[in-house]
């Protein structure tokens, strides 16, 4: 198992760990701070800085078997033997870009009263696909909404509920095509005060402040029933 330190600081950069495992498919710690693909947020980028004073670029995160956190190194590289110490340090300008762009579309899942059925997490840029048979979307409306939502600076927290009332409220998983983390008996929320609330392992900002100026990129048709509401964010926060 590796203890996901993101769940509860998403500004947490770096952590020291030791290996677990190390072979082919990429590099186990007891504790990290990358986020592993998933939800549609990409896994993090990063280092590893060795006892010897060397690093190792990680490439990507991703889940591995169990609870387990898998950082992939490149192709070739020497890998740290298990019981190793390291520090952990993700690609901080990367992934405030990543919790920017996640907590935007949060707030354009608010803004749109629909199911979502898809959608990518980029670096300032994402999309959401919602269940919409009929094109009855207000690119003004949305962007005036989001718009307002970021200027209110709304505070953005994580909190834990037991799976049964996740069971018992249904309307905290605000998509389709994804479900929260389970099986620790516990699901994790991420609430926007007073705008928000739904299941989500992902990582965010602390306040919608941080997220910038919202743009409506596009609003187009994908298959009968799909509407694609894509955003970009400017490079820096209002």
């Amino acid at each position: 198992m590796t203890v996901p330190l993101f769940r509860d600081d998403a500004y947490l950069w770096s952590c020291e760990a030791r290996v677990v495992e190390a072979g082919p498919t990429g590099i186990v710690l007891d504790r990290t701070v990358f986020y592993p693909t998933g939800g549609g947020q990409p896994g993090d980028r990063g280092v590893l800085r060795l006892e010897n004073g060397g690093e190792l670029a990680v490439l990507d995160t991703h889940k591995g078997e169990g609870e387990a956190i898998v950082h992939v190194p490149a192709e070739g590289a020497t890998l740290p033997p298990p019981g190793s110490p390291v520090e952990a340090r993700i690609d901080r300008e990367r992934r405030l870009r990543l919790m920017r762009t996640h907590t935007a579309l949060h707030l354009l899942c608010a803004a749109v009263a629909a199911p979502v059925t898809g959608g990518a997490v980029g670096e300032l840029e994402g999309r959401l696909d919602f269940d919409l048979p009929e094109p009855t979307l207000d690119r003004e409306g949305i962007e005036a909404r989001l718009a307002a939502w970021v200027a209110a600076d709304a505070p953005v927290r994580a909190r834990w509920i037991e799976e049964a009332e996740l069971d018992a409220r249904p309307e905290l998983v605000k998509t389709m095509w994804v479900r929260p983390p389970r099986g620790t008996g516990r699901v994790r929320l991420v609430e926007i005060e007073g705008i928000d609330l739904q299941a989500c392992g992902g990582t965010h900002v602390a306040r919608t402040g941080e997220i910038g100026r919202i743009r409506i990129t596009k609003i187009e048709k994908k298959g009968r029933q799909n509407r694609r509401i894509a955003i970009a964010l400017e490079s820096g926060p209002a």
